[in-house]
């Protein structure tokens, strides 16, 4: 792989609490969608990684789960995917939900423990409120760390995603790209259809049901004409089961029909689909299930 001298590349984990706008910040800086994004919190499990490469630089980003006290054991490997993200990142944003300002104190205290890495405060959702707002919420928490630089964006419009951009691509080191220039992202395509079938129980359910799902891909075989996919639904308990399933499997079939439409957008081509639920009693709690699904 030949790269120039000028060459520039990096890591940069986004960091911050559940639903502070990370994955809708990552898809548009990458103008590809290789997060899955909903309404509700906490829809990023994995780090997510999404590669963007210019002539002269690379640029890794590592979405990660949003910050919180961990419960059970899906929550804890999730935990780890962001300590692993801060430990690997060359830069880290902090992105801040200005309408939802309130940064957990553990934040600061592991800036505090992190020497060498760039930080910065992006302050996102600024098209929902008042100028006025935006520099109360901003001085506050600068107020609390000293910040290498501060930057107001709205993920959603893109407003202030330029300058973002011009922030990080002067911070970051020279070296050589760690990918091929055309890769998007380093997950395989399984990957992305189990995250697509997960994001439509989030759109679709109600209450725990989509966080107490997750995807197992069984099969995937491209064939000629289609590419045929068998997936089981995990769920926590036997009662979910059925409000999956929903009435004469009217809720399952809409779920199927909505997921893959998404994935026959996502790889260009006619998709079977085949769903499956299946009750693995508080897979969860259990670190060997967490383990096995992937997390």
């Amino acid at each position: 792989m030949q790269h120039s001298e000028q060459h520039k590349s990096g890591y940069v984990a986004i960091i911050g609490k559940p639903n502070a706008g990370k994955s809708t910040l990552m898809n548009r800086l990458l103008g590809s969608k290789v997060s899955i994004t909903t309404h509700k919190p906490q829809t990023t499990r994995h780090q997510i990684l999404g590669i963007h490469s210019e002539d002269d630089l690379q640029i890794i980003f590592l979405d990660t789960p949003g910050i919180i006290n961990p419960r059970y054991e899906l929550q804890k490997a999730m935990m780890k995917t962001v300590d692993r993200a801060r430990t690997d990142a060359d830069i880290i944003l902090l992105i801040v939900d200005v309408t939802d300002y309130e940064v957990p104190g553990r934040i600061f205290k592991m800036f505090a423990s992190m020497k060498g890495k760039k930080i910065f405060l992006v302050i996102n959702k600024i098209d929902k409120t008042s100028e006025q707002q935006v520099k109360v919420v901003t001085q506050n928490i600068q107020e609390r760390f000293d910040f290498d630089q501060t930057l107001l964006v709205s993920a959603l419009n893109g407003e202030g995603l330029q300058g973002l951009m011009t922030a990080i691509k002067e911070n970051l080191k020279p070296g050589p790209p760690f990918y091929p220039k055309d890769m998007l992202s380093e997950q395989p395509v399984r990957f992305f259809v189990a995250e697509m079938i997960r994001e439509q129980l989030f759109l679709l359910y109600h209450q725990e049901i989509p966080y107490s799902s997750t995807i197992d891909i069984v099969q995937y075989d491209e064939r000629d004409d289609l590419d045929y996919i068998s997936a089981d639904i995990i769920v926590n308990r036997n009662s979910q089961k059925g409000i999956l399933i929903g009435k004469g499997g009217k809720a399952i079939k809409k779920l199927g029909k909505n997921a893959r439409e998404v994935i026959e957008d996502f790889v260009d081509k006619k998709v079977y689909l085949d769903l499956h639920v299946k009750v693995r009693d508080k897979w969860r709690e259990d670190p060997n299930r967490v383990r096995h699904y992937g997390y």
